[in-house]
């Protein structure tokens, strides 16, 4: 079969590679249909490998050349002995986490932070740019009729979005700054969005700016040419929105979402930051502010954001800006995307010829 296989730093390949072998009990094998390119991938090609295991996995044992693709919707076409929750032919988006279920995190329902995490597509023997995969049963929810392919691909980051804006607790009426309008950012707005919060976006790229000025979700602000934290201020008498989605990953953004948000207010910290930033504990004191890292998303995720998709309430395909053929993943993909000069914000690749 073709796969897209990371082999190292500046060198994915689409070649072709053993299929698999009939799912074993539990599992399932399926024909990947779209697959987004996640930062997570970008960092990879670029520096890597980072997460992409050079020694045996832990919990999968995978190393080495990795089938690349975390963010998937698939079709079953086969399924092993004991599954009963999903049927062949049926459409599916993937969950990617593979968890061990017994370390102290997992017997707490924190699967997301299990000490041998995995996943699918980064350290797992199968991924979703390739034209067959195998993946645990337990790790998939049907598509809807309502939900399409594209749609289904795209769960993945919608849920790290979602995740994102809830550990800050949004609310109906809230004011809620996002900084950064990358795929999660703009997720991010989309879904505050639909929780009733009135939305701006810190955005000083025009492409992403443009992007989220389209889906009319509030105010896109440019931090290049204003002062980000004081007109916020000024157009909330003075006290600052309620929570911040900081989605950059960027020092200056965290430092303005401290600056933007009001006292006992909330911010999110969702963008990966790639070193140390510097902040002022004392205003963090002297306003009440609580932090809070996320990472991933709670495994459970899937059915609410699915049917969120499903009932237009959380109109993800809105943030995809390319749909490419899996020979041009490299070009049209990674490099695309990795450029200062890239004019695109969320690529998803076709696995497989008639995905729609």
């Amino acid at each position: 079969m073709r796969a897209a296989v990371f082999h190292g730093a500046g060198d994915i390949r689409v070649e072709e590679t053993r299929s698999p072998d009939a799912p074993r009990a539990g599992e399932l094998l399926v024909k990947p249909l779209w697959c987004g390119i996640c930062g997570t991938d970008l960092h990879e090609y670029a520096q890597g490998p980072i997460v992409i295991p050079t020694a045996p996995h832990p919990l999968t044992t995978a190393c080495g050349s990795q089938i690349l693709g975390h963010e998937f919707s698939a079709e079953v076409v086969q399924v092993g002995s004991g599954v009963t929750t999903v049927q062949v032919g049926q459409r599916v988006s993937v969950m990617p986490l593979l968890f061990c279920g017994t370390c102290y995190f997992c017997r707490r329902g924190l699967n997301h932070l299990c000490r041998t995490m995995a996943a699918v597509g980064l350290s797992y023997q199968w991924g979703g740019i390739a034209e067959l995969a195998i993946v645990p049963a337990a790790n998939v929810t049907a598509l809807p009729d309502g939900v399409s392919d594209l749609q289904g691909a795209v769960v993945e980051p919608a849920a790290v979005a979602a995740h994102g804006v809830d550990t800050a607790g949004v609310r109906p009426g809230d004011n809620v700054l996002i900084t950064g309008a990358g795929p999660i950012g703009a997720l991010a707005s989309l879904y505050a969005a639909s929780l009733g919060a009135n939305v701006f976006v810190s955005e000083i790229n025009p492409v992403r700016a443009d992007l989220v000025r389209s889906f009319d979700v509030g105010v896109v602000l440019d931090p290049s040419a204003i002062d980000v934290p004081g007109w916020l201020r000024e157009h909330t008498d003075g006290i600052g929105v309620d929570a911040v989605i900081e989605c950059s990953g960027n020092e200056r953004a965290l430092q303005a979402a401290i600056a933007s948000v009001r006292s006992a207010g909330r911010i999110s910290q969702t963008g990966l930051h790639t070193k140390a930033a510097s902040i002022d504990p004392m205003v963090i004191s002297e306003h009440d502010i609580t932090i809070s890292g996320t990472w991933c998303f709670p495994v459970t995720d899937w059915p609410r954001i699915i049917d969120l998709i499903d009932r237009g309430r959380f109109p993800v395909e809105k943030v995809v800006t390319a749909q490419i053929e899996m020979t041009d993943v490299v070009e049209k993909g990674f490099d695309t995307l990795l450029s200062p000069t890239g004019d695109q914000v969320k690529v998803l690749v076709r696995a497989n010829q008639g995905s729609h």
